[in-house]
């Protein structure tokens, strides 16, 4: 046989060979789109909705008797926009331990009957198929009158970040969801919060607040709001009037740290009410200051604030969380290592002794102490009177 012959003859059985191998190949590609998908204003509207469903069901998860054997928002998506398998199983989940911590709050004498939850889109980042939404969620919880004397509403702002990914067909599935606050704090997240590491270490000298109690009843400590000379009415005026849009004259310390702008929120708060620069080094705990430019570490720090207050006499510690009253100021310490990591101030007591707190980093409104005892049960809780 010539060479040419010889040539052609492998060429031809070569040529039968890829054929007969690509019949064996599964046949994946069929009827899809090899095309990146495309993420239009439709897409986006829908990736909102689908945001919007997820916080509205854990929300609801909170309310009492939010209607038997209604199905979660989240199960009307599919086609386009939907929840993959895995992410419908931790919304499961969460909504468990939602509904646990409604049981909790229920024994503890708090209850909601009605509850609003809104989402806005901020931005969406798109890389081949992969698009992850930030959005920012507005949520307001209505008390329910159990003992008739609660505020009207507790009420947050949480950011998230929602990542989808589409598959073969072009769909888009959720496959998982981040909270993007410094303190994981709002009432209908199940994340642990995020604790601070110790950046400051603490020795002989520094003063150490006792832990306070959290059981009820707590023994008589009444407050007296003429002694010291603060006007405590007008530091929660400050924090609730602040407690969502940000004073402009002060630096957001947002996205600097575990516990984020929670001090420096709280110190402002104080500061509306009296409490006076003590002007000196940025380093030193006895020292205490802040303001559009420069700020002491007293200001914005959790543990050095609560040296510098003890250390001035400008706090007396409470052997109790339910004895504070409005302008008092509440420490949390969540893995209990020592470091304290999140500070809240309260604006409202009821009559009936139940102190509700507002913070930032997530920035609340008005959050009963119950509510954050229920969630966090496990921490170590420090209470100060101003």
């Amino acid at each position: 046989m010539s060479r040419t012959r010889r040539r052609a003859t492998i060429l031809t059985a070569a040529a039968a060979s890829v054929v007969a191998g690509a019949a064996l190949l599964p046949n994946w590609s069929a009827g899809a789109s090899t095309a990146e998908p495309e993420v239009d204003a439709k897409t986006k509207a829908t990736f909102q909705r689908l945001a919007d469903a997820v916080f509205t069901d854990r929300t609801n998860a909170l309310v009492d008797k939010p209607g038997k054997g209604k199905k979660p928002l989240i199960d009307g998506f599919s086609g386009d926009v939907a929840v993959s398998s895995g992410a419908a199983r931790t919304e499961d989940s969460a909504l468990d331990q939602l509904g646990d911590r409604k049981d909790g709050l229920a024994r503890l004498g708090e209850k909601y009957s009605a509850a609003s939850t809104s989402v806005t889109l901020d931005r969406t980042s798109v890389r081949g198929r992969k698009a992850v939404v930030a959005v920012t969620e507005t949520t307001t919880l209505t008390y329910k009158k159990v003992r008739g004397d609660e505020p009207r509403t507790t009420g947050f702002q949480a950011h998230h970040k929602l990542t989808f990914k589409a598959d073969k067909d072009g769909n888009w599935r959720l496959t998982d969801i981040r909270e993007t606050d410094d303190g994981y704090l709002a009432v209908n997240q199940t994340a642990k919060p995020k604790v601070a590491a110790a950046t400051t270490t603490a020795d002989d000298t520094m003063p150490s607040a006792p832990r306070a109690a959290i059981t009820r009843p707590a023994p008589s400590n009444p407050k007296n709001f003429t002694a010291s000379g603060y006007d405590y009415k007008a530091m929660a005026a400050y924090a609730e009037k602040y407690w969502r849009n940000y004073n402009p004259d002060y630096p957001d310390f947002n996205g600097q740290g575990a516990g984020g702008d929670c001090t420096n929120f709280v110190s402002q708060s104080l500061k509306a009410g009296g409490w006076k620069h003590v002007p000196g080094y940025v380093y030193d705990y006895t020292r205490w200051f802040g303001n559009a430019d420069i700020q002491s570490h007293s200001f914005v720090g959790v543990n050095e604030w609560s040296w510098f207050a003890l250390n001035s006499k400008r706090v007396t510690s409470l052997a109790n969380v339910y004895q504070m009253d409005v302008g008092d100021v509440l420490q949390i310490d969540f893995d209990k290592d020592g470091s304290k990591d999140h500070t809240m101030i309260v604006t409202y007591r009821s009559p009936q002794g139940v102190p509700y707190l507002t913070y930032h980093s997530t920035n609340t409104y008005r959050r009963s102490v119950a509510s954050i005892i229920a969630s966090y049960p496990n921490a170590a809780y420090y209470a100060y009177r101003t």
